[in-house]
């Protein structure tokens, strides 16, 4: 009594294969790499979406930045001009309000740097690049 272990019964991909030409299959490898490369290029879209809002963020902190950079040309010129006032010098009180709105532009310069810091381009495109089998890369002979 010999015991024999059946053989599992071909996959439905071991039956296309025995069954299909090869113009098929290479038909089916095309359709699926284009597949493949639109899905690519959709993901790529939505990553890149994301960074601009991203960019947009920054690039208005920066431009707070400007108006509070403006600001204090303004109020170093209204310092110059009320230099001769009563209390305190208005000089020096407008000194004082100038040195405010350049903390502030200090401020939101360094929040728009770090908010376009942040940006990190289109990472899971990458990624899923890097998933491609070794297979599809010409010159390459993989088992």
């Amino acid at each position: 009594m010999s015991s024999q272990i059946p053989e599992p019964p071909p996959s439905a991909a071991h039956v296309k294969a025995d069954n299909a030409s090869l113009g098929d299959l290479l038909g089916d490898v095309t359709r699926d790499l284009s597949t493949l490369m639109r899905q690519e290029v959709e993901l790529a879209k939505a990553e890149l979406r994301q960074s601009t809002s991203r960019a947009g963020k920054g690039a208005g902190m920066l431009a707070g930045a400007g108006i509070g950079g403006h600001f204090v040309l303004l109020f170093l010129s209204l310092a110059l001009m009320w230099a001769l006032g009563a209390i305190m010098p208005l000089g020096w009180s407008a000194l004082i309000v100038a040195v405010i709105w350049a903390i502030i532009a200090a401020v939101l310069a360094s929040i728009g740097r770090k908010e376009l810091k942040q940006i990190k381009g289109l990472p899971q495109t990458g990624e899923t690049l890097s998933e491609i089998p070794p297979t599809l890369k010409p010159g390459e002979v993989n088992r």
